[in-house]
């Protein structure tokens, strides 16, 4: 259980009405929850996957040590007929769910980890090369945190994007947004938009109003 806010004499209030009532251990300031690790400073405090990541690449057992510098190349288009099928789909579906967990504090994975998790019933060697891909770019970037100021002030600011026509298969388009307060990023979505778009700037205004949807 985690107890924040900005009352210290409310929450060791708390604290001390939980402990009545449970058997429960105080473990101090929070650093480590559920695969998320907070460090905290003066100037804010950030979040990271270090050591989920580090377990995630061992787990993965990658037979090279190479890095890259994007999660995937750009202009890729992914089809369900894409190479040879896997013989075991397993490993492959086990890594993506832990990619999407991932992706709770890294957004830069958001748009592969979206991908890719439409191909976990049926994955091919390509997918599957797609997916050692992103991998390979953790392992370059594995210190990379997200960092909330204690500064930044309440202002919201919202980024939306939309990618007409993206899917091969069915033609739907896709829709990103990143919501900021201050200069604290607290929101990401990629997401495939559930009717075709019959121009760009139809599928970019399905993207404004979701995360229009998002910041109401």
């Amino acid at each position: 259980m985690i107890i924040t806010g900005d009352d210290p004499e409310y929450i060791a209030f708390v604290k001390a009405r939980l402990r009545d009532q449970f058997l429960m251990t105080d473990l101090g300031p929070l650093r480590y929850f559920l695969g998320i690790e907070v460090s905290s400073t003066s100037d804010g405090f950030s979040i990271s996957q270090e050591k989920y990541i580090q377990d995630l690449l061992a787990r993965a057992a990658l037979a090279d040590e190479r890095t890259v510098e994007t999660p995937m190349e750009l202009h890729v288009k992914l089809r369900p007929t894409d190479g040879d099928p896997l013989p075991d789909p397993t490993r492959y579906c086990h890594l993506v769910g832990s990619l999407v967990y991932l992706a709770v504090t890294r957004p830069d994975i958001s748009y592969p980890v979206h991908i890719l998790s439409q191909f976990v019933s049926a994955p091919t060697i390509v997918h599957y090369g797609h997916l050692l891909r992103v991998l390979r770019y953790l392992r370059g970037t594995i210190t990379r945190r997200l960092f909330f100021p204690r500064s930044s002030s309440l202002q919201l600011q919202c980024y939306s994007d939309a990618t007409w026509a993206n899917d091969p298969t069915d033609r739907h388009s896709l829709s990103a947004y990143c919501v900021f307060l201050g200069g604290s990023l607290v929101a990401w979505k990629t997401k495939k938009q559930v009717a075709v778009s019959r121009s760009s700037v139809e599928a970019e205004l399905r993207a404004m109003a979701s995360v229009t949807a998002e910041v109401t």
